[in-house]
Order: structure tokens, then sequence, then C-alpha cells
């Protein structure tokens, strides 16, 4: 496959996360914002832009200045605008290996953000809109993509991003923890709050809640399964016969990382979540530099900043 045709597929896949991801995230904050009159609004709102990466926000910021920032915007490269935009001009460089349907439905979402409907939608329904696009663009993928190394490519990017986004929510849980409402709306918003209660029999805790967002091998968002599937498709895009260690640095710092999550204990890794996850953060970012010298001829990495505005 074509190096140029290879990144556009990952690049499909993370900017597709990356949006449904930020919806999520900002639609968990303003929830917390709205029901909790007690809460730092200015505080809360500089903590969200810090975990996702903006850099010098002025000294006063409230909800109107994130949601345009992180949502609207089409200009800031941290916005739900630009993910989208961005998955649709990847998508044009790749126009000839995508499916009519895929190609179609990436268009589509991205048509609403040139028109200016985008704008004029409205939290809370922005973001059930844009969950709603990303699952059908994803079940496209799924449905009209032969598992080749294109496939390989585009969940190789979208496991990467849930990754790195996963550990942004459980960042801003844990940035706002205290009682277990953060942590039952942080489960909703990853989708995981029934598949939660099931597995710890409705016994809810903010280390169980952690522990299963991050470390649960079956749910499909947790950061631990997200790493699996990464180094799977790393993997099956080698396929070069190693009989030992790996020459793949990105395969060698998920596997790491994953590894060290795994065998760990959990005590020590909710201890300072915040800085646990600026860790894996860092590291997406590292693989994704990997990724981009092993298969993409050199072209210069997309990345995204830690928190604190620190480079990724």
């Amino acid at each position: 496959m074509l190096s140029r045709i290879a990144e556009s597929m990952f690049w499909i896949g993370r900017y597709v996360e990356r949006a449904e991801d930020t919806a999520r995230i900002l639609d968990v904050q303003t929830q917390m914002l709205l029901e909790d009159p007690t809460l730092d609004s200015d505080e809360i709102c500089h903590g969200l832009l810090s975990i996702m990466g903006v850099e010098d926000p002025p000294e006063h910021v409230d909800l109107a200045y994130v949601l345009n920032t992180l949502a609207y915007d089409p200009t800031s490269p941290v916005s739900i605008a630009a993910a989208i935009g961005g998955a649709r001009e990847s998508a044009r460089r790749a126009r000839e290996t995508l499916s009519v349907p895929l190609w179609e439905v990436i268009n589509t979402a991205n048509r609403e953000i040139v028109s200016g409907q985008f704008g004029a939608r409205r939290a809370p329904g922005i973001f059930q809109w844009v969950r709603e696009r990303a699952a059908l663009i994803n079940g496209t993928a799924d449905a009209t993509m032969t598992r080749d190394e294109g496939w390989q490519f585009l969940m190789l990017g979208r496991c990467v991003e849930r990754a790195d986004m996963t550990s942004r929510l459980v960042a801003t849980a844990s940035m706002t923890a205290g009682t277990s409402v953060q942590w039952a709306s942080t489960l909703r918003a990853c989708g995981a709050y029934e598949a939660f209660l099931r597995t710890y029999r409705g016994q809810e805790t903010e280390r169980a809640a952690a522990e299963f967002l991050l470390l649960d091998r079956l749910f499909p968002r947790s950061v631990v399964f997200s790493l699996n599937r990464a180094e799977l498709c790393l993997d099956n895009l080698e396929s070069s016969g190693q009989r030992a260690g790996f020459q793949n640095d990105a395969q060698r710092l998920l596997g790491r990382t994953r590894a060290e999550l795994e065998y760990r204990s959990l005590s020590d890794v909710v201890a300072d979540l915040p800085s646990e996850m600026e860790r894996l953060q860092r590291t997406c970012a590292l693989a994704t530099e990997a990724v981009t010298r092993r298969f993409f001829a050199g072209s210069e990495a997309l990345a995204w900043h830690g928190m604190g505005g620190t480079p990724a």
C-alpha cells in the first residue's frame, strides 16, 4: 500500500475517534457544571482546556469559550469541527481506496461544518449528533471495508486515539473527583455505565470505575483493550516472522505501556491519575511518531499536546 494512502487511513481513524471522544468529554463536563452549582466553573473550564492541550487561554474563561474552542471553531486544532474536517481531508486523499458509502458519510458530516449547520446546534444536542455521526462512519467502515492493510491502519489510528482520549476522560474525572457522581457521568460518557454495573454488580466506587476504564480486557473503550487492539494491528501489518523482540518501535512502546498498566498495583496507578494519564498520552504521541517513521515515508506526524501544554 502507498504510504500516502496508509497515512490517510490512519488519520481517518484518529480524527473520527477524536471528534467523538471530545464530544463525550464536553458532554460529561457540561452536565456536571449544570447539575452541581457548587463546582468552580472557572477552575473546571481551565482544567478542561489544559487537559485537551489548549495553551495560554485567557485568565477568565467560561463554558461558552470552552465550547467554541473545543467544539465549534474550525480553526482551533483541538475542536470537533477541525477533527471532522481533518477526517474529510484524509478521506479525500484516500478517495480511490474508500467505499462509496464510507466516503459519503464522511463528506456529509463535513458538509454540516462547512454550511454552518454544525455551528447552529447547541449543547447537549450537538454532542449526540457527533456521536451518531461517528457511529455511522465507523459502522459503514466495518460493513464495507475488506480487512486488508487499509483496514488495519484505520483500526490502528482508532485504537491509539481511543486509548489517548479515554485517558483524558479519566483525567477529567479525577480532576473533579470527590463523589461517585463524576465517575458515574464519565462511565456514561464512555457508554460504559451498564457494562460497569454488570461487571461490578452495582457497586459504584471511584477505584472500581478507574479500574474498569483503564484495565478491563473485554470493554472496547478501556485503555488496555485499545492498546491490545493497536498491538494486534501492528502485528498484522508487519508479518515479518520476527522470532525475538520487536523491530517496530510503536509496538514496543504500546506493549510496554499496556504491560505496565496490567501488572502494576492499581493503587499505584490511581495514586496520581493525572500524571499517569499524561504519561499514557505521551506514549500514544511517541507511538504515532514511530508509526509515521516506519510506514509513512517520513511524513511529519500530527500530534496532540499533553496536559498543562507539555508537548506530547
